[in-house]
């Protein structure tokens, strides 16, 4: 898209949505919401956050922020985190990660910042908070939000008020809190692919004191991507192993069906007690469970003959074995490795015995090679008849006490625990065969404590937040990964433990009506686990010393001393495992200042500057293919933010203008790298961000809103490692000084025309809405993989609603993605295992909503 097209726009239109009452609700997005009434003759409501741990005016708020109301989400039929990517301003949150095979894990992005990964050693680099409690996986993160009262998107690090983790920003949650008298709202929504929802949340009042609520939701949809048979191949006309002949979390759904479906529900309970005038207690709780068909993918291309020979990819070597060929592949694949199975291979894997089998004559025990003939050339269909799975069960209880030490000084106390269990099964390599096949089991739980002092002085001239913040977790992921029929055959844990202490605060003071100043600061400490279990259960290398003849291993019955050292594994009496034994450990500590001057030329203007710093936790990688004689680790990357920025509200409330520039300085950046067939993490080097965004709410009349937004973000590496460089070749565009950073495009433009009016004078109302959103291209992964770059997009959301007297009912009817605009949101350029592969987004949908409120 033309810059010059885009600052028109921006010009023209720009900055987030408002909130509004259920009566006249917002389209969506803005600086934030609120549920106040709107003046008749058109302005824009007053919106109120929680972004600095108190309960403010988005306007009065030295902080970029985009927020978005219950009403205003329903209006854009937004269901989860994820959809508010095209609606937030230097925003990018996908449903899904490279070979998750969930669509409840969230990579997220603000400013250039995130994460592009599910393993429990890699901290998200965006916190997303439920309630004030920290959800510490991104695996999960990708929310239902079914109750929720609103959502606020902090842009740049806030480390000061919410800590460790939320480098480039914060998602913080806000469910429905219990209303003082009986209450229900809900709704029922069919679509297409037989999506099916119904929510509801009432509020039950039991005392003058005790209130409660209940809220629940239940969501079923086929999929949209279907499995077909191989042509010309059907099963019987050739051999392929069936995926319980490998080590995996699980087995489901194997075969032909379909990819993309779901299956859930879940509940949340609140109780609110408040039993004296300065005492409040609110008990909260919530389950959830999803059942889902694997995140669907698409083979994009195959890679049998790259990377210095067919021996040095799996698909190659594969390929070579099945033909026999022991020469004019490379290095060509010696027979052992796939050759007749031996008795008294004591510990090792045996691989099916398929070494020249399409050349020995006989059709009967013929195998498929992996190639492009795999290829479908339909973005919503593979030949895939693996595992296609994701459970996912979550639940937490939290508590929240408010103490009014006096009428200007509340103590507060957010008390949590939470749990997630997960498996996932995905058939990566889009065929018959087993060429890639990965699943995994997640078990974490996590606890937190947290205390906060609130108050002002000075007759409300100074306000201030102190606290004081506990956070434990533990837990455990276990991959299984299949390579080229058991070639590779990684099974292993990875147990990881955090505990994490920190102490914060910060201080507003407002000298005088001109001028207003932020100190603050955190100081962390961490303590870091980790086991790591991996193992190949092949034992490749050992085969490979075997039949070359090399003298320690000449037998492998058992695998003895000598050949475990001169195959360089690290583990006496464990010679599959990669990993060195032994428990790793690391500890971290960090001090994230934050320095802010406000100033107020008007009542209705407030320009401001801050600098801040923040950080994301090291670790280690845990995905490994060879051994190693240390746990390789990485350390925790930093940012360091400038900001200026204004917030305005014009001609009497009618027009809301919010704009901010920033430029970062990030050290350290954790990347993704493939390395062979291994992801392996690095802190690669650094990069300088820099950009703008504006959110524009114009209201001139009642029954006309415009929300608009224009991001824009320059983010490239000022430096790299030597050893992390990947130099621009054929199939990727490398990473080096210059290039860009993953998951962040130039510009991301967004309008949104809400109408409303009134059917004579029946009482009815009439509410069109659209959502149209720009995108530039951007790169999907670290090494900018030309087939896995999302292109630019246009994406347009309608629908229109109709509102019955006494707001009662109302019906909706829209779409989402009407024109039908599809690009990868996420893949992996798995050139070692021999394919590249990707999800796109979902294609053009219709819905139908009945809501009903009494």
């Amino acid at each position: 898209m033309p810059v010059v097209s885009i600052l028109a726009i921006a010009a023209g239109i720009s900055t987030p949505s408002f909130a509004q009452d259920a009566s006249s609700p917002a389209t969506g997005a803005a600086t934030a919401q609120a549920d106040t009434e709107r003046p008749s003759q058109g302005g824009i409501e007053d919106i109120v956050v929680t972004a600095q741990r108190r309960s403010e005016n988005v306007q009065d708020v030295p902080i970029a922020i985009s927020a978005f109301t219950a009403s205003g989400l329903e209006e854009r039929a937004i269901q989860s985190v994820a959809s508010l990517s095209g609606l937030a301003p230097n925003v990018t949150f996908d449903a899904g990660t490279p070979f998750s095979g969930s669509s409840s894990v969230l990579a997220a992005y603000v400013r250039g910042i995130g994460s592009n990964d599910f393993a429990f050693n890699i901290d998200p680099g965006v916190g997303v908070y439920l309630d004030g409690v920290y959800l510490a996986r991104s695996v999960g993160a990708n929310q239902e939000l079914g109750d929720v009262e609103r959502i606020e998107v902090l842009k740049g690090p806030q480390g000061t008020l919410f800590g460790r983790n939320t480098i480039g920003g914060a998602v913080s949650i806000v469910t429905h809190d219990p209303g003082d008298t009986f209450r229900f709202v809900g709704d029922a929504t069919v679509g297409r692919y037989k999506f099916f929802q119904a929510r509801g949340t009432a509020d039950i009042p039991i005392s003058d004191t005790l209130k409660s609520s209940v809220s629940f939701a239940v969501k079923t949809r086929d999929g949209y991507f279907k499995r077909q048979s191989f042509p010309g191949a059907q099963p019987g006309t050739y051999q392929v192993e069936p995926p319980s002949a490998y080590s995996a979390a699980g087995y489901e759904n194997s075969g032909l069906g379909s990819e993309g479906g779901e299956n859930s529900w879940s509940l949340r309970t609140k109780l609110k007690w408040e039993p004296l005038d300065n005492l409040r207690a609110t008990l909260s709780g919530d389950y959830s469970n999803s059942r889902q068909e694997q995140l669907p993918n698409t083979l994009l291309a195959t890679t049998p003959d790259i990377a210095g020979g067919a021996f040095d990819v799996f698909a190659g070597t594969y390929n070579c074995g099945i033909a026999g060929q022991s020469t004019g592949c490379g290095n060509g694949p010696p027979s052992f490795v796939y050759g007749q199975r031996r008795a008294g291979r004591t510990g090792l894997f045996d691989l099916p015995p398929i070494f020249g089998v399409n050349a020995d004559g006989n059709p009967d025990n013929d195998r498929l090679p992996y190639d492009d003939r795999f290829i479908t050339g339909d973005k919503d269909t593979s030949y895939a008849t693996g595992s296609n799975f994701s459970h996912m069960r979550s639940y937490g209880a939290a508590g929240t006490i408010e103490f009014d030490l006096s009428d200007s000084v509340t103590l507060k106390s957010i008390t949590a625990y939470r749990e997630l269990h997960w498996k996932a099964g995905l058939d990566a390599d889009g065929s018959p065969i087993n060429m890639l096949q990965i699943s995994f089991e997640m078990n974490q739980k996590q606890f937190s404590q947290e205390l906060q002092l609130l108050g002002s002085a000075l007759d409300d001239r100074l306000k201030y937040v102190m606290g004081a913040y506990y956070f434990s977790e533990s837990g455990n992921l276990h991959e299984y990964v299949t390579f080229a029929e058991g070639l590779l055959s990684i099974d292993g844990d990875n147990i990881l433990s955090t505990k994490n202490g920190a102490v914060f605060g910060q201080i507003d003071f407002k000298p005088n009506d001109l001028i207003g100043i932020t100190l603050g600061a955190r100081y962390t400490e961490e303590k870091k686990e980790f086991e790591g279990k991996q193992t190949d259960l092949n034992g490749l290398t050992y085969k490979i010393l075997n039949g070359f003849g090399v003298p320690p291993c000449a037998s492998l019955t058992p695998i003895s001393d000598d050949c475990r050292l001169a195959a360089g594994f690290p583990n006496p009496g464990a010679p599959l495992q990669l990993y060195p034994g032994g428990v790793n450990r690391k500890k971290f500590n960090n001090f994230s200042p934050k320095i802010g001057v406000q100033l107020y030329p008007a009542d209705d203007l407030m320009a401001y500057a801050s600098w801040s710093k923040g950080y994301k936790t090291g670790g280690w990688t845990t995905r490994l293919s060879n051994p190693l004689p240390t746990a390789p680790s990485f350390d925790e990357e930093k940012a360091t933010t400038w900001e200026i920025g204004f917030k305005s509200q014009l001609f009497d409330r009618r027009l809301q203008l919010n704009a901010a520039a920033f430029t970062t300085s990030y050290k350290g950046i954790q990347l993704n790298f493939q390395q062979g067939v291994s992801p392996v993490i690095q802190n690669a080097g650094d990069a300088r961000i820099k950009g703008f965004e504006a959110e524009v709410v114009f209201a001139p009349v009642q029954s006309f809103t415009l929300n608009s937004s224009v991001g824009y973000v320059d983010a490239k590496y000022t430096s790299v490692l030597q050893g992390a460089v990947v130099a621009p070749n054929p199939v990727q565009a490398g990473v080096f000084t210059g290039a860009e950073l993953p998951k962040t495009p130039h510009w991301k433009v967004n309008m949104s025309p809400r109408f409303e009016f009134d059917v004579g004078d029946t009482g009815i109302k009439v509410i069109a809405l659209a959502d149209w959103t720009y995108t530039s291209r951007m790169r999907n992964d670290t090494e900018g993989t030309f087939l896995l770059d999302r292109k630019a997009s246009q994406v347009v959301n309608a629908n229109i609603t109709l509102r019955l007297p006494d707001d009662r009912y109302s019906v909706t009817v829209g779409g989402t993605n009407i024109f039908n605009e599809r690009f990868l949101t996420t893949g992996q350029a798995q050139i070692a295992g021999g394919m590249l592969y990707g999800t796109y987004n979902r294609p053009a949908e219709w819905y139908a909503r009945l809501g009903v409120k009494f």
